[in-house]
């Protein structure tokens, strides 16, 4: 199906803020995005509403639109919240997926898979977040929906590093997720709520022990130290 300007836009900085190619708390400057994106004020400000709508935005008074930040309140929520939110839309997905759900769910997974293979980070970022979407989808609460889809907006961001191995061990993370996928996927077709929240506990526990490695990163060097002798004799 053919899409219109705004909706190629709508669709397109969706992706830019979900890779970070827009930082997360970024002012939009309209006047460079009506040129980028040949659109006129106001629909530009139609995309801005939606995407507001969608939490990939806020919009301020007299300052316009910019990117949902990842503060140290929003990532407390995150983490408070991640597990149940996955926990109760896998029970529930495993308990009214449709077979066309499934077959989807199968489609976004071969496509991680492919893309991990290829070492696309910008791939595994965003058949990833299908993925986790699909699953909303087959969950089909009109409550939890939206906050899946918040919650997979902040995951996805920070899943740029899990998706960026340094090493062989790194790598295997990768892996391992996506054989989580596999097994979810087979869970879900043999409607078992039960082994599909175990599987998410798992799975979940595979991503936040990575992001929270990205929001705690390795302390300096030694030599950097500030409770250091060496270190106490510039103190100022």
């Amino acid at each position: 199906m053919k899409i219109n300007k705004k909706q190629a836009c709508r669709i397109d900085l969706k992706q830019r803020i979900l890779t970070l190619d827009i930082e997360p708390g970024t002012v939009l400057d309209e006047t460079l995005l009506s040129r980028q994106y040949e659109l006129s004020r106001t629909p530009l400000r139609e995309v801005f509403q939606r995407l507001a709508g969608e939490g990939y935005l806020t919009l301020e008074e007299n300052r316009g639109a910019k990117v949902s930040s990842m503060d140290i309140a929003s990532m407390r929520n995150f983490f408070q919240s991640a597990l149940l939110i996955y926990a109760a839309v896998g029970r529930l997905a495993a308990e009214n997926a449709t077979p066309r759900q499934i077959v989807a769910l199968k489609s976004a997974q071969r496509s991680f898979r492919k893309a991990g293979e290829n070492s696309d980070v910008f791939g595994m970022a965003m058949f990833n977040h299908s993925f986790h979407q699909i699953v909303g989808e087959m969950a089909g609460n009109a409550y939890l929906t939206p906050s899946l889809s918040r919650l997979l907006i902040d995951h996805t961001r920070m899943s740029q590093l899990f998706y960026k191995p340094k090493n062989t061990q790194e790598q295997q993370l990768i892996w391992t997720a996506c054989d989580q996928h596999d097994q979810i996927i087979e869970a879900i077709e043999k409607r078992e709520p039960a082994m599909v929240v175990e599987l998410t506990r798992e799975h979940w526990a595979l991503s936040r022990d990575r992001i929270e490695k990205y929001v705690r990163p390795d302390p300096l060097p030694n030599d950097l130290d500030v409770d250091t002798p060496e270190s106490k004799k510039h103190a100022i």
